[in-house]
């Protein structure tokens, strides 16, 4: 039997699947989609798994109302079967304190999922209600999809984590086409090309030739390589003269022992690790310009503790700065008792002298705050950080100055999975820092994943990109997606550095979204355009 004859017996039969077989393969295709995310970057498997999501809609046809509920049930099994081995990790939060947390799992590794999969659904059912019988439904179930991924990073605050635009992060030419048309429009790419073998199956009667699909999936796969390729032969990493870059990575445990009765261990290892020679000539922190600790450092308000403030000023030479994480005590009246506080970064002088704060803008849902805090909070629920009332929100996203260096843009957490708003157009910064504590979910794929996101950025918008994370994933990374530097998940230790220079705005920097949105828009009118010819044929 010929490779096409077997295929189309493949998508013949999942075409006519019904019931639990169709519900088993929508999510086993799901699950395996998966591999497409880092660490593994699997993204082959895609030209296996993405065709059928195009024969579950195509057997979606036979049910009630065009096929628009059988699409979205199979649209939520695919969901389902990629987000759960995708985001499985979560479950290793509510193990930090497991006696007040751990009955959670099940509700954090299968419900937050079950929630993510309404929005692959919902892609389906819009992409059957546009559906052709010819090549051009690829373009429809793109064009959905990156409608519905782009909703799941807006809709009650947002998280798209593991869209499908990352499986063309890497190899890392690939990724340059990022620089374009961001996140979304490799989200639009991804599923075009990868789904694109399925109308391989609708043979050659009609003048139908099935191949051009495929055969434009793989010019453009090319094409993007060959861009890639181009773009970084020119523009060489280099560094900004005079800036030298010391991370400092504690790898320490998030349990319940991280309190403030671990003030003075916790501040003793900050400080000796970050003045550890590195090598025969290196005389400690003092031949950095700017040393930086990862989110949250701190189980105790820094500004707070005078000797602690102290400590850090004896630490830092004449020229070097401190950029680190701590959770910040809102401006009271004296004698008012601190409940809530701000998930901030701080910029500290060689005086302990604080020269600029950050407050974190975009707060993480369940483990930051509670959606409805004040009914939630009655009814006994308590967010992961156990901050009574939720930890408040920033005002807005600055750059920060620096002395002796270029401007920075600071980045708590999962700020950085969020594209498209990292840099003001009138306020663009020389770098990217983003500090940030994957500790809570130990070592997992999650922090690989948590790097490949914050990586995408720095493409998007031809900036520099430091990371330092407590348990890691630390690196040090060029305005092409490059890693100069870093220290693996799990490791103690910290990371030399030169800062790399930043190149002039890309394309996508300068314009946002409006390719992506342009891809989109083609796509839908020529599926309408087809369908619109096939009625009146």
């Amino acid at each position: 039997m010929k490779l096409t004859d077997k295929l189309r017996a493949a998508g013949l039969a999942i075409i006519l699947a019904w019931g639990w077989k169709r519900a088993a393969v929508a999510l086993v295709a799901g699950a395996l989609s998966s591999l497409a995310m880092a660490p593994f970057n699997a993204w082959p498997v895609l030209f296996l798994t993405f065709p059928v999501m195009v024969w579950l809609i195509d057997g979606a046809g036979a049910g009630r109302w065009r096929g628009v509920p059988a699409a979205a049930m199979a649209g939520w099994w695919f969901g389902l079967g990629y987000f759960v081995p995708g985001l499985y990790w979560i479950g290793y939060a509510f193990l930090v304190d497991a006696s007040t947390f751990a009955w959670l799992i099940p509700f954090a590794v299968l419900g937050l999922p079950a929630y993510l999969a309404l929005f692959t659904a919902f892609g389906f059912a819009i992409a059957r209600l546009i559906w052709t019988r010819d090549a051009s439904r690829v373009l429809a179930i793109a064009a959905s999809l990156t409608l519905s991924e782009w909703l799941r990073g807006q809709v009650l605050t947002g998280f798209p984590w593991n869209a499908f635009g990352y499986a063309l992060s890497k190899p890392l030419a690939l990724a340059q086409t990022a620089s374009l048309i961001g996140l979304w429009g490799m989200t639009f790419l991804s599923v075009a090309i990868f789904a694109s073998p399925a109308v391989l199956i609708d043979g050659s009667s009609r003048g139908r030739k099935p191949w051009i699909a495929p055969a434009i999936a793989v010019v453009t796969l090319l094409a993007m390589g060959i861009f890639g390729a181009v773009r970084l032969g020119l523009h060489p990493t280099t560094m900004v003269a005079g800036v030298k870059l010391r991370i400092m990575q504690p790898n320490l445990a998030q349990d319940e022992r991280f309190n403030y009765s671990a003030k003075a261990e916790v501040m003793q290892k900050y400080l000796t690790l970050s003045d550890r020679a590195s090598g025969p000539q290196s005389t400690g922190v003092r031949d950095a310009s700017i040393l930086i600790w990862p989110e949250s450092a701190f189980p105790f308000f820094l500004t707070h503790e005078a000797d602690a403030m102290a400590q850090i000023a004896s630490l830092l030479g004449k020229s070097t700065t401190l950029i680190t994480g701590a959770v910040r005590a809102p401006d009271l009246p004296p004698g008012v008792r601190v409940t809530r506080a701000y998930n901030s970064i701080y910029v500290i002088d060689h005086e302990g002298s604080v020269l600029s704060v950050y407050d974190k803008l975009h707060l993480v849902p369940f483990g930051e705050f509670l959606p409805f805090q004040d009914w939630m909070e009655k009814l006994g629920f308590v967010q992961l950080t156990k901050v009574q009332g939720g930890f408040i929100p920033g005002t807005r996203r600055r750059a920060m100055e620096i002395p002796n260096a270029p401007r920075v843009l600071p980045l708590i957490c999962y700020e950085a999975i969020f594209p498209g708003v990292v840099a003001a157009r009138d306020d663009r910064p020389g770098w990217i820092v983003n500090l940030t504590n994957d500790g809570w979910f130990g070592i997992s794929t999650g922090p690989y994943q948590h790097l490949q996101q914050a990586r995408m950025r720095a493409i998007e918008e031809g900036l520099p990109l430091v990371r330092a994370a407590n348990t890691g994933i630390s690196a040090v990374i060029d305005p092409l997606g490059r890693i100069v530097a870093r220290l693996d998940l799990g490791v103690e230790g910290v990371l030399d550095s030169s800062l790399p220079s930043a190149i002039p705005p890309t394309i996508y920097a300068r314009h946002g979204d409006l390719a992506a949105a342009l891809l989109v828009i083609a796509a839908l009118i020529s599926v309408v355009r087809r369908r619109v010819m096939r009625r009146t044929s």
